[in-house]
């Protein structure tokens, strides 16, 4: 069976996240975006921890349902922690995505980090003045089956290998218990390929998550596996990870990296952004008011790289960059992406293919053009493709991919355009 997960997504706990982010809308909009194992995100949160053991039951060994209904999506029982402390005289800080196979597991580590005077009811992803060796040893302490994953490494401010981490590898946050992290998440900002050009990343399984917020991000980034029915369980799942099992993990969903807000680096206060080699030249100042820029990820790859760009390691999981399908229509007819010629064309494609993931990645183009017409038609096969038009984002501001220029649209206003209409 295809296996879609997004485990890094966040609960009504969390600042600056929905409040519709419940088990019964996890579950729904999972279904909607075609992810059969999400995260749930949050269980540091008491509260959160609560609801999800009253709103889930067992399923498969290790993952969940939603309880009382005939649903196949799976949860499996996941948080994100914000660590912030002091190292050998230096100010670390670095966000951790936490996997666990129970609730029993899950309450053993909140007690744990309570003990600590963990404040763990301030935020679904709590900040931790602990150090990252010390989290992960309370993690295996409360199952060995746990994965600790370095999340959005490269983000500028709390990724492992962000700019302004204070980290510049894996030893040196995790010491000698960098032997248990298996895997790391690319984040929006980068991709496999970027992380490939680190050598010591390949005993590691790159890994991709959404990150959600809201309930129509949940799996703008995920992995897909094929896992046999009868073997679909967290021990199993958990193995694909641990030993990148090539045969298994087919694939990373991306963004495309250029879309993500901490691509280049950048000034928003001044609207600037330049590539890393412009940077280099202005010394790391901004050309407006002399403001340090903050350092983004192209270029904090090239200055840990020790392979040039385009190498791909023998043991590598392939990535596919996708957009979301509600972007890819936004700009098939150049409107906002919640107008109702947009929603129309979603919805039909989405009862058509049973969720988003399958008219992107699955649904004959032919299909495509009988429900969305020519446009539509051509800029799936064009996302399928991965040929894009890209503006970079930068220290904060995404970026923007659109299928087509301004001159590209006008190709298709005619008469497929008066086709489309006529549809409505």
């Amino acid at each position: 069976m295809r296996v879609i997960s997004d485990l890094h997504i966040h609960s009504k706990y969390s600042r600056a996240c929905s409040k519709d982010l419940n088990p019964a809308n996890l579950d729904k909009w999972a279904k909607i975006k075609g992810v059969n194992l999400l995260g749930t995100g949050d269980f540091t949160h008491p509260l959160w921890f609560k609801e999800l053991q009253q709103s889930l039951e067992p399923a498969e060994e290790g993952f969940y349902k939603l309880k009382g209904a005939n649903s196949a999506i799976r949860f499996v029982l996941t948080a994100e922690i914000s660590c912030i402390y002091s190292q050998d005289g230096k100010l670390r800080r670095v966000h951790l995505v936490l996997v666990l196979p129970s609730f029993e597991a899950v309450a053993k580590f909140n007690q744990t980090l309570e003990s600590k005077k963990a404040k763990l009811a301030s935020d679904g992803r709590p900040i931790l003045g602990m150090n990252s060796r010390e989290i992960l040893k309370y993690l295996l302490d409360a199952s060995p089956d746990a994965l600790m994953i370095p999340a959005h490494a490269w983000t500028p401010y709390f990724g492992v290998f962000g700019s302004k981490s204070g980290f510049d590898s894996m030893e040196e946050c995790f010491g000698d218990m960098t032997k248990y992290i298996y895997a790391v998440e690319t984040g929006l900002s980068s991709d496999a390929a970027m992380n490939w050009r680190i050598s010591k990343n390949d005993r590691l399984t790159i890994i991709s998550s959404s990150d959600a917020h809201s309930l129509p991000r949940i799996g703008r980034e995920a992995n897909v596996m094929e896992i046999p029915e009868n073997e679909f369980n967290y021990a199993e799942f958990g193995r694909i990870i641990k030993e990148k099992d090539k045969e298994r993990f087919k694939f990373t969903i991306e963004y495309f990296p250029e879309e993500g807000k901490y691509y280049l680096d950048g000034h928003t206060n001044c609207k600037v952004s330049m590539e890393p080699q412009e940077t280099r030249k202005n010394h790391g100042e901004c050309p407006v008011c002399g403001k340090k820029l903050t350092v983004g990820v192209l270029s904090r790859v090239q200055d840990l790289a020790d392979r040039e760009e385009g190498f791909v390691p023998q043991n590598s999981i392939p990535q596919r960059h996708l957009v979301p399908l509600e972007e890819v229509l936004a700009d098939c007819f150049d409107l906002g992406s919640k107008t109702k010629t947009v929603q129309n064309v979603y919805w039909k494609l989405i009862e058509r293919a049973g969720n988003e993931f399958a008219v992107i990645l699955d649904l004959p183009i032919l299909e495509v053009a009988k429900i969305g017409g020519e446009i539509v038609a051509e800029a799936v096969k064009r996302v399928r493709e991965e040929r894009v038009h890209k503006t970079p984002g930068y220290d904060g501001v995404y970026g923007i991919i659109k299928v087509f220029s301004d001159e590209e649209r006008k190709e298709f206003a005619g008469v497929s355009m008066s086709k489309q209409k006529s549809l409505f």
